[in-house]
């Protein structure tokens, strides 16, 4: 027998498929809903960290899964859920609950990114997936070509993006009150996470015994498998090249979301970075990246600079910018531009004494960013870090570690996916997944 009567999924399914997209500074994802009030039916998988931040701002909505290899992890959330199924296997999960979800929340760590939303966007799911999009250059072309075939809601977890700072300073650079801007600096100072392991250069040589609580194979996912122990989980996998992209990958795309933005920013062309020694397992702890960037529209071409593991570069401060653990400093022809999370300075500061900022032309956001994606999901506006927007934006980052891992400047060819001029940085544009954990 058929059963004609369409599901809530089915019915939300065919309309954003149906529904035809919003183009601002790129395509837009817009999805409709027949009913913009009705709540989302959202799985969050990767519960702990910034995956429980995640989960308790998309509460308002229905959680109806939570799934996480570590079940101690789990079980944390579930009393706050008593509704939702719990389980440990994303892919058991869509499985099993496909005509019962809406959207997913993936915070997992980078390795596993593309491996969960890929599969979860072709079956419809609207997407929210943390930064950086995905773990290598061909996951994140991946992301946003699946995301385009599928229609559906996406956003990468750039929560700044959404505060009232960054909005009114893309609204300062683009209004060309500093000029045109040929440089820019970005900066962060030393990296949290290897307070614990700085002493852990190489991989570790003892192996401590697997949580009973946690499903190791689950967790290690596409990568190559690695015995466990601590200094990967549950939060320094950042630092190790398996799993993460140093602090580069960690942080690189909040602050270099802001230049994006705010320069209208695609693809570089020439990439170089250095630091110490290049080691094959650990990402360095000091980093320095310089990219080129073509002109664009009336922009004309730009260089972008970024130092992580030091002190607020001389440069900055030769400008007379403040001494701040990290930020941004926009170089243009006619003053700078220092900003970061939550605050912006004009520079010189006498020469802008009387500045009357320009008028807003970025709307605010609708409250948090994950409640724009999900309020996006049902027709209710739309998201400004959608993955087309997202995946250039981390390709970018990712291609910072290309290029040290070279060991010297890069060209690269955004049309072919390809670096020109080095064999080495062209191994690590995509590697083979463990057996079972192909896109």
């Amino acid at each position: 027998m058929i059963n004609n009567k369409l599901s809530r999924r089915d019915l939300l399914k065919s309309t954003a498929i149906g529904s035809t997209a919003w183009w601002v500074s790129g395509r837009t994802s817009v999805a409709e809903s027949r009913s913009p009030n009705e709540k989302l039916n959202i799985a969050c998988i990767g519960l702990g960290n910034q995956g429980r931040a995640n989960l308790s701002l998309v509460a308002t909505q229905n959680i109806v899964a939570l799934c996480d290899v570590d079940s101690a992890v789990a079980g944390i959330q579930a009393p706050r859920f008593p509704k939702a199924r719990i389980f440990s296997d994303f892919r058991v999960m869509l499985d099993q609950m496909e005509r019962e979800i809406d959207a997913v929340v993936i915070t997992t760590p980078n390795h596993s990114h593309a491996t969960i939303a890929i599969n979860a966007m072709k079956r419809g799911k609207h997407c929210y997936c943390e930064k950086p999009l995905a773990h290598t250059i061909y996951e994140t072309r991946e992301m946003k070509r699946v995301a385009h075939e599928m229609d559906v809601v996406t956003q990468m977890g750039t929560q700044i993006h959404a505060e009232e700072n960054y909005r009114r300073t893309v609204e300062l650079i683009q209004s060309g009150a500093i000029g045109d801007v040929r440089k820019v600096h970005v900066w962060f100072g030393k990296p949290g996470g290897w307070r614990r392991y700085q002493h852990m250069i190489d991989r570790p040589t003892d192996f401590p015994a697997v949580p009973e609580s946690l499903d190791w194979d689950l967790w290690i996912g596409p990568a190559p498998m690695r015995p466990y122990h601590p200094c990967y989980h549950p939060h320094d996998w950042h630092y190790w090249w398996d799993f993460g992209d140093g602090e580069l990958g960690n942080m690189g795309c909040h602050f270099m979301d802001l230049v994006f933005w705010a320069l209208k920013l695609q693809y570089p062309t020439a990439i170089e970075s250095n630091g110490p020694d290049l080691h094959l397992d650990s990402t360095p702890f000091v980093q320095e990246c310089r990219w080129e960037f073509p002109a664009r529209d009336s922009m004309p071409p730009v260089e972008i600079l970024w130092s992580h593991g030091n002190n607020t570069p001389q440069a900055v401060l030769d400008f007379g910018a403040p001494k701040w653990p990290a930020g941004i400093l926009f170089v243009g022809e006619k003053g700078q531009l220092a900003a970061d999370y939550s605050k912006r300075i004009l520079l010189p500061q006498q020469e802008f004494v009387g500045f009357v900022p320009p008028e807003k032309t970025i709307p605010e956001a609708i409250g948090n960013h994950r409640m724009e994606w999900y309020e996006a999901c049902k027709g209710n506006g739309r998201t400004l870090c959608h993955f087309d927007y997202a995946a250039p934006l981390t390709e970018t980052i990712l291609l910072g570690n290309l290029a040290f891992r070279a060991g010297k400047k890069i060209h690269w060819s955004a049309e072919e996916m390809k670096v020109t001029d080095s064999d080495i940085a062209s191994e690590h544009i995509h590697y083979e997944y463990r057996k079972g954990w192909e896109l």
